[in-house]
């Protein structure tokens, strides 16, 4: 179900300008949210990012937070209406009906909440490191843009190697991200995760694992130390603590979870249970 333009609808029979400037020119900023019994999780955190990607792009955000907040609710509720279980949210700003460039219109830009069941993560990921890199010098670095093309081609590529996720370094050669995950890794007994200065994105469930557990950002990560690691999880708001099995091919040492994977992914689900705007 879909709601744009202050109503529901389904999906197939809801619509936006064929001009519109996030199909032409993938100029907008979105926001995937995890539902739970009927709520998106963290949905604080997610708006407060969508106005800073909103932000980098210059892009006004024509609803306030409260008017966000119902129009999701108002979207969940349809899915359940309609005899599903809603298990995801997706937020969408788009700088609305424009010219064939890069050039906008001075219109109100189009705002989009898509709702529906989610589809269940397996127990562990396969990963694999891809040749492309991540610019953290981009002008949307950090951002959660729509453009997403350079995603869709490592995911296929991902998924042509028997993997679930692809993996980037960035121009400088340090450990980045996956195409919708953040990265951490335990060497050493310390456990790691790339700092926003490699141009990953400052992740959701990357900023509550960061609070809830013993972690440490760091810029000197590189891609060998995937393989070198004791253990590795990802981060999404779909996947939460996601333990990874194999690198490249290469399966991590057992017991997958390993301890500190577990130990964080049972502090997340705690979070989750007492906590659902945290």
């Amino acid at each position: 179900m879909v709601w744009v333009d202050g109503s529901v609808a389904d999906a197939g029979d809801a619509r936006v300008a064929a001009l519109d400037h996030g199909i032409t020119v993938g100029d907008g900023v979105f926001e995937t949210l995890k539902v739970v019994g009927g709520t998106p999780f963290a949905m604080g955190r997610h708006l407060d990012r969508l106005r800073r990607s909103a932000a980098v792009l210059e892009l006004p955000i024509p609803m306030s937070d409260d008017d966000l907040r119902a129009a999701a609710g108002a979207v969940v509720a349809a899915v359940a209406a309609a005899g599903a279980v809603p298990g995801r949210l997706r937020i969408t700003l788009t700088g609305g009906p424009g010219p064939l460039g890069s050039n906008r219109d001075a219109v109100e830009p189009t705002v989009l909440l898509a709702a529906g069941p989610a589809t269940p993560w397996p127990p562990t990921a396969a990963v694999v490191r891809v040749p492309w890199v991540r610019n953290e010098r981009s002008a949307v670095a950090g951002a959660k843009t729509t453009s997403y093309a350079e995603n869709v081609v490592a995911l296929s590529a991902a998924h042509r190697r028997g993997a679930s996720e692809a993996i980037f370094a960035n121009t400088a050669g340090a450990l980045c991200e996956g195409t919708g995950t953040n990265v951490f890794v335990v060497l050493d007994g310390r456990l790691l995760t790339p700092d926003l200065v490699t141009g990953c994105l400052a992740g959701v469930t990357r900023g509550l694992v960061l609070e809830l557990v013993d972690a440490e950002e760091t810029d000197a990560l590189t891609p060998p130390d995937l393989e070198a690691a004791d253990e590795v999880f990802l981060t999404s708001s779909t996947r939460d603590v996601h333990p990874v099995s194999a690198v490249d091919g290469q399966a991590m040492p057992a017991p997958v979870p390993g301890p500190v994977t577990a130990a964080t992914a049972a502090a997340f689900a705690a979070l989750q249970e007492r906590d659902l705007d945290p």
